[in-house]
C-alpha cells in the first residue's frame, strides 16, 4: 500500500520543483508541470521547450489540466488532514499526562473524556458515563445524522433525475414545436404564394385583354391611315393632270376626298391602361382580410406542461382527450399527476373573460376554472374548497362544484364559461340561447386558470372536448 501511495505521489510531482502539482499543465509531449514552474523555466531558458524531452511546445500558454489538478489537490488535502487527524487521535488517546492509560469515563456536560484518577472528583456533579456507553450513544447520534445526510442526498438525486428528464423532454419539445411552427408557416406561405400567383394572373389577364383591345383599335386606325394615304395620293395625282384631263376626272376624286374628310376624327378610348390602383390599392390589407378566413382564434390555449400524462392534446392545443397509454413526461411542478386534468396557458387576475367548450356526447368531463395554487399532485375534489369552480358531467347527470345536481332540459353539447373576476363570479350558460345554468360566487385572491378534465370514452367519435373558436375573451 505504501508503495502505491509513493508511486502516486511521484506521478503527481512536478519535475521542476519536485513538489505536488499546483495548477498543473500538460504539454503536447504528455509531460506535466506546475504552471508557474513551467513559465519560470521558459523565461530562464528563453525558449518554449519541454524541460524533460526538450521538445518545442505548440502552445504559448497551456491550459490547466483540471483532472490532474483535482487528483493532486485531493492527495495534498488527504496528506494534510491525515497528519492533523493523527494529532487529534493522539490528543484523545492521551487525556492525562500523569496517567497516560486509555480513559474510562466521559463527561457529557463538558463533552470530553476525563482521567479517572485526576478529574473524577471535579466531575462528581456532572453527568459522567462509561466511555463505551458515550461512544455508543454518540455513534448512534452520528448514524442518525448520517441517515439524514443520506436521505438528503437521495432527495437531491431524485430532483437531479427529474431535472434530467425535464432536459430530455425540452429537447423533444424543441423538435416537436419547431416542426409545428414550420408546418403553420408553410400553410401561410402556401396561401400567400397562391394568392400572389392569383393576383399576378389577374394582372396578366387584364394586360392581355387591354393589349388585344389596343391592337384592335390600332389595326382599325392603321386601315384608316392607309385609306387616307391612298386618297391623298389620288388627289395629288389629280392635281398634276393637264386641264382637259383634270376637268374630266376631278369630280370623282373630290367626292371621295370629301367623303373621307367628313368622317369623325379617331378618339382614344378610356380604360386602355392597366388599373394599377385596383391591383395595388390596400393590397396587404385585402390579403390579410382573406387570410382571416384561413386562420382561427381560440380564446383559451391548453398548456401541455400541465397535462396529465394520459391526456392527448391536439397540435393547435385547443382540444383534449384521454389516451389509451401513459406518455413518458417529466414530473415538473406544473403537471397534474393525480387526476386527468389540464389547465389553460393563460391565467386571469382581473376583468371579464369568456369562452365556449364543445363537449359533444362525451360521457365524463369537468369544465371550469382552478386557482393557480391548486394541488396538482395529491388528493383533491373538483370543488371550490380545493380551489376549483366547475360544472361536471358523469353517469348521465350534471353536477356543480358543491355536489348539487343541475337540472337540464336537454343534454349539453356546448358550454359557455364566463368569469367576472372583480365581482367574484364563475357562470355557465347554454350558448345557443344563453340560458343560465349555474353561477359560483367567491372572493378570488389569486390568478385563475381555465380547467378541463376528461374521462375515458368507448366511442372514438366523442373522445375529444375542444375549445370553440367563435368566442373571444372579453377584456
Amino acid at each position: 500500500m505504501a508503495e502505491k501511495v509513493a508511486l502516486l505521489e511521484s506521478y503527481l510531482s512536478c519535475h521542476v520543483c519536485s513538489e505536488t502539482f499546483r495548477d498543473p499543465v500538460s504539454l503536447s509531449c504528455s509531460h506535466s508541470f506546475c504552471s508557474s514552474c513551467l513559465q519560470k523555466f521558459w523565461e530562464q531558458a528563453k525558449n518554449k521547450n519541454c524541460p524533460i524531452c526538450k521538445r518545442k511546445s505548440s502552445k504559448e500558454h497551456p491550459h490547466v489540466n483540471f483532472r490532474l489538478k483535482e487528483l493532486a489537490d485531493s492527495v495534498a488535502w488527504r496528506n494534510k488532514t491525515g497528519s492533523s487527524e493523527t494529532e487529534k487521535v493522539k490528543e484523545v488517546e492521551v487525556v492525562c499526562s500523569k496517567h497516560p492509560e486509555e480513559p474510562k469515563l466521559f463527561c457529557k456536560d463538558e463533552d470530553r473524556a476525563i482521567c479517572t484518577v485526576c478529574e473524577f472528583s471535579v466531575h462528581q456533579n456532572h453527568k459522567v458515563v462509561p466511555i463505551e456507553q458515550a461512544v455508543s450513544d454518540l455513534k448512534d447520534q452520528l448514524k442518525c445524522d448520517l441517515k439524514s445526510l443520506q436521505d438528503k442526498r437521495d432527495k437531491c438525486k431524485q430532483v437531479e433525475k427529474k431535472y434530467s428528464e425535464m432536459r430530455e423532454h425540452t429537447k423533444k419539445q424543441l423538435l416537436s414545436t419547431e416542426r409545428q411552427i414550420r408546418a403553420e408557416f408553410y400553410k401561410l406561405q402556401q396561401f400567400l404564394k397562391e394568392e400572389e400567383e392569383s393576383r399576378l394572373a389577374a394582372l396578366r389577364e387584364e394586360e392581355e385583354h387591354k393589349g388585344k383591345t389596343i391592337s384592335r383599335e390600332m389595326k382599325r386606325i392603321q386601315e384608316q391611315i392607309s385609306s387616307l394615304s391612298d386618297s391623298i395620293c389620288a388627289v395629288e395625282e389629280e392635281l398634276q393632270k393637264h386641264k382637259v384631263a383634270f376637268l374630266s376626272t376631278y369630280k370623282d376624286t373630290q367626292t371621295r376626298a370629301r367623303a373621307q374628310s367628313s368622317l369623325s376624327d379617331p378618339q382614344l378610348f378610356s380604360g386602355a391602361l392597366i388599373d394599377v390602383a385596383k391591383h395595388l390599392g390596400n393590397l396587404s390589407f385585402r390579403v390579410w382580410e382573406k387570410m382571416k378566413e384561413k386562420v382561427h382564434f381560440s380564446p383559451v390555449i391548453l398548456d401541455p406542461n400541465t397535462a396529465f400524462p394520459c391526456l392527448c392534446l391536439s397540435d393547435d392545443l385547443t382540444s383534449v382527450r384521454d389516451g389509451d397509454t401513459e406518455q413518458q413526461l417529466p414530473d415538473n411542478p406544473e403537471r397534474n399527476t393525480k387526476y386527468a386534468a389540464v389547465l389553460g396557458s393563460e391565467g386571469f387576475s382581473s376583468g371579464k373573460h369568456s369562452w365556449e367548450v364543445e363537449v359533444g356526447d362525451h360521457p365524463y368531463w369537468i369544465v371550469g376554472l382552478a386557482k393557480e395554487s391548486v394541488d396538482r399532485k395529491g388528493e383533491r375534489k373538483a370543488s371550490p374548497k380545493d380551489g376549483i369552480w366547475c360544472l361536471w358531467h358523469g353517469d348521465g347527470k350534471y353536477m356543480n362544484g358543491v355536489g348539487q345536481t343541475v337540472r337540464m332540459k336537454k343534454s349539453l353539447q356546448r358550454i359557455r364559461v364566463q368569469l367576472d373576476y372583480d365581482r367574484g363570479e364563475v357562470s355557465f350558460y347554454h350558448p345557443e340561447d344563453m340560458t343560465h345554468i349555474y353561477t359560483h360566487r367567491h372572493t378570488f385572491t389569486e390568478k385563475l386558470f381555465p380547467f378541463f378534465s376528461v374521462g375515458k370514452s368507448g366511442d372514438a367519435k366523442t373522445t375529444d372536448i375542444r375549445i370553440c373558436h367563435s368566442e373571444i375573451s372579453l377584456r
